[in-house]
């Protein structure tokens, strides 16, 4: 391993710890933010990492029909399957190294439950969601769903061996097929013991390296399983290090800079447009998801 330019490197503004709860029907999430203190890392609302978790047949449980405005949700699994629904027809299977990508904008109510295979038969989940903003000039944009496979995200293997998978943004040359509403990076990095993988994220923006599996130092600091490492937003790189092997999510984006008003599957600008969104969803106008035979 080479070590850090500290004259190019960006710095360490902090490391943070993840802790566990339970969401949705009752599935355990490790999340490293928001916490008390921290209740975002603009444009990033929330990051949750789903189990690993080992199900017996029958009890497997997901999050049922429920909805959303005002922001994006990214769900990327590792293992397991998940199944989306949604108020516009959006339907996919999410399956290992596939990703789904859904901007709630106006309005749109979801479901995402285990595979009928995982519900009947068992099996192991693991995999993330992250919750981005969306700027105010576009919170009430129509919603829109976008799914791909793991063989239709960009990846590549580095010199070194590790393996760099990309589902939007720019990462090592690559550039995810995500369409993002406002400029995000999100990558999924495989560090091989004893290499170093270098990222530059664009200038201002947030740059976070989440370890969920081994050890690593980024630009000096060390993480462990479960802590996210938080970038400064001044231009320079982000180099992660290994010695014995590590997993990271490499989340990057561009600061909306904006007032946030936040209330449970509602992210808006004011407390008048979260009333006005509760309004909306009690009165049907974000519409309900089709019966599985329409």
């Amino acid at each position: 391993m080479t070590a850090t330019d500290t004259s190019t490197a960006r710095r360490v503004a902090g490391v943070l710890t993840s802790s566990r709860q339970r969401e949705g029907a009752g599935f355990v999430v490790r999340r490293p933010f928001p916490v008390a203190g921290l209740d975002q890392i603009d444009p990033f609302l929330l990051l949750d990492e789903m189990g690993p978790t080992e199900y017996a047949p029958g009890e497997a449980v997901g999050a049922p029909d429920h909805p959303h405005r005002g922001f994006e949700t990214v769900t990327y699994l590792l293992e397991g399957a998940m199944e989306h629904r949604d108020s516009t027809g959006g339907h996919g299977v999410i399956v290992p190294g596939g990703v789904q990508w859904m901007t709630a904008g106006a309005g749109v109510v979801h479901s995402e439950m285990p595979s009928q295979a995982i519900l009947d038969d068992g099996g192991r989940v693991h995999g993330f969601q992250l919750w981005v903003n969306l700027p105010a000039a576009r919170k009430m944009i129509s919603p829109r769903y976008q799914g791909f496979g793991p063989d239709e995200l960009a990846s590549v293997t580095t010199p070194g061996g590790s393996r760099v998978r990309v589902v939007a943004g720019e990462v090592a040359g690559l550039t995810g097929p995500v369409e993002t509403t406002s400029p995000v990076t999100y990558a999924h990095v495989s560090v091989t013991a004893g290499d170093v993988v270098r990222w530059t994220p664009a200038d201002g923006h947030t740059a976070l390296v989440h370890v969920f599996a081994g050890a690593a130092a980024v630009n000096g600091a060390a993480a462990v399983e479960g802590q996210m490492v938080v970038l400064d937003r001044a231009a320079g790189t982000v180099e992660v290090a290994t010695e014995a092997g590590a997993e990271v999510l490499l989340l990057g984006g561009a600061p909306l800079g904006e007032p946030i008003a936040r209330y449970g599957p509602f992210v808006m600008n004011t407390r008048a447009q979260i009333l006005e969104a509760f309004e909306d969803y009690e009165a049907g106008r974000l519409g309900s998801i089709p019966p599985v035979d329409a």
